[in-house]
């Protein structure tokens, strides 16, 4: 395996550039309506049942919404956009409206009473924020470029599909080629993700993709008119006491055997992964900090960190499951290793900002440049920056506490017993009953983490920017 990533064959197959648009694209239009659809959600987050609304949907991972609308639409463009563009929207509906919440109040009120709410919204807050919301748009796109990715899991042919055809096949240097490819589009997106350019980029995204087949509304009768119903219900001619007797003990039956045991391995899973998350992200973190190392250090260390943070968790689990065979350690490592790799790139930037104390050793390079002396390194480490930024350490990992487990659950696409591997059965087994009442679970599983973190965060007054 390692030859073949160290010898990549990019002219293996003649779909790997065809995938590294495909992806692209998807990636491209789903942040595109989802960012549209989610800044109008955002004006009206305040209100009670869109929080409730964006916080379900945001909580199902994108690779079960395209399970679901994979009966939809079938292997259609459509499934890999819709998969996409709806978690995406509620989740920019959530940011957006908290940045919105943040923006100075100072301007409105010098604003003549006669002015319209519109021009109000635009000059003295939607101008405020605007690069803030710019930078988070940016980075959603890069997550979108992973999720994009692992939509190939189930069959959607991005650069996920390919791999995982490479990989099982055994054909290495092709993966390798479309990890390097993967890489060097993450690295480089700095470089040709310009906004000047992007309507261009939407509009080539939108004629490349293959023409969206037409909607089937059969799909739509047959599976939320009778295939989602719980199958006492489904099969029930009339609904009496009998039958709604017999739906409970249909529900309690899940909740007792598949559920239980689901939750608790999803519970332990999480855990683990959280906490090896942050012993990374406290050891790689230094490798781009000026403090720590020199230039050529930095470049390095810069190069790591993408590769930890850009490679999908998915990925990196069927790479360890080859490696180490199937058991819980795999998903650990790839969660810890995928989070910590990302939270480690958080802390090196706000490490970066610090000032030191006049009295720090020094060994200075240039006019007002220096590097710590090797012998104080680790006492600043541990004396100086650690303690400076481990608020926001922990804010961060607190942050990440429920993407964890929304990851940790899909990671039973592949074999690992989370809710995730009871999901996928269902679905192969067309009991899309109980596939739904299994991703509302892990829905509402999340929901409860997400909320537990924040009130964690509160108590600990703890902020993640």
């Amino acid at each position: 395996m390692f030859v073949g990533f160290i010898t990549p064959d990019f002219f293996a197959t003649e779909y790997i550039f065809d995938a590294l648009f495909f992806t692209v694209s998807i990636a491209l239009l789903g942040v595109t309506f989802g960012a549209f659809f989610g800044f109008f959600l955002a004006l009206v987050f305040e209100f009670r049942i869109v929080r409730i609304f964006c916080a379900f949907f945001r909580s199902i991972h994108e690779l079960f919404w395209a399970l679901i609308f994979l009966q939809l639409f079938g292997l259609d463009p459509l499934t890999a956009l819709c998969a996409i563009s709806l978690p995406y929207a509620c989740t920019f509906a959530k940011v957006y409206a908290e940045i919105f919440e943040q923006a100075d109040t100072t301007p409105a009120k010098t604003v003549s009473k006669k002015a319209d709410i519109l021009s109000v919204f635009v000059y003295t807050k939607l101008s405020l924020v605007k690069k803030q919301l710019i930078s988070y748009t940016r980075y959603r796109f890069e997550c979108a470029l992973r999720s994009s990715t692992i939509l190939g899991f189930v069959g959607i042919p991005t650069l996920g599909f390919h791999l995982e055809s490479a990989f099982s096949q055994g054909n290495y240097s092709q993966a390798g080629a479309l990890l390097l490819l993967f890489y060097l589009l993450i690295i480089s997106i700095n470089v040709w993700l310009k906004a000047k350019l992007l309507p261009i980029y939407i509009a080539a995204a939108w004629f490349y993709l293959p023409a969206f087949g037409q909607v089937n509304w059969d799909n739509f009768t047959r599976f939320f008119g009778s295939d989602i119903w719980p199958s006492p219900l489904r099969y029930a001619a009339d609904i009496d006491l009998n039958v709604i007797n017999q739906t409970l003990h249909w529900y309690w039956s899940l909740l007792t055997g598949e559920v239980f045991e689901g939750i608790v391995n999803t519970l332990i899973l999480t855990q683990l992964a959280l906490v090896v998350t942050g012993i990374i992200a406290l050891l790689v973190f230094p490798l781009t900090v000026k403090l720590f190392v020199g230039f050529t250090g930095r470049i390095m260390g810069q190069g790591i960190l993408v590769v930890l943070r850009s490679t999908p968790e998915m990925i990196l689990a069927f790479i360890f499951l080859l490696l180490l065979g199937p058991s819980m350690l795999p998903a650990v490592l790839a969660l810890a290793i995928h989070n910590g790799g990302l939270i480690g790139f958080l802390l090196a930037e706000l490490a970066n900002t610090l000032k030191l104390r006049p009295d720090t050793p020094l060994q200075h390079n240039g006019i007002n440049s220096g590097r710590v002396i090797k012998g104080h390194a680790i006492s600043l480490y541990f004396y100086e920056v650690l303690p400076r930024i481990y608020s926001s350490f922990l804010a961060f990992i607190f942050y990440r506490w429920e993407v964890i487990m929304r990851e940790t659950a899909i990671l039973g696409v592949l074999g690992v017993t989370t809710l995730g591997f009871y999901i996928d059965s269902a679905f192969e087994e067309m009991r899309f009953d109980r596939a739904i009442f299994y991703i509302v679970i892990t829905a509402l599983l999340c929901i409860g983490i997400d909320s537990l973190s924040r009130h964690i965060r509160k108590k600990l007054n703890v902020k993640a920017a």
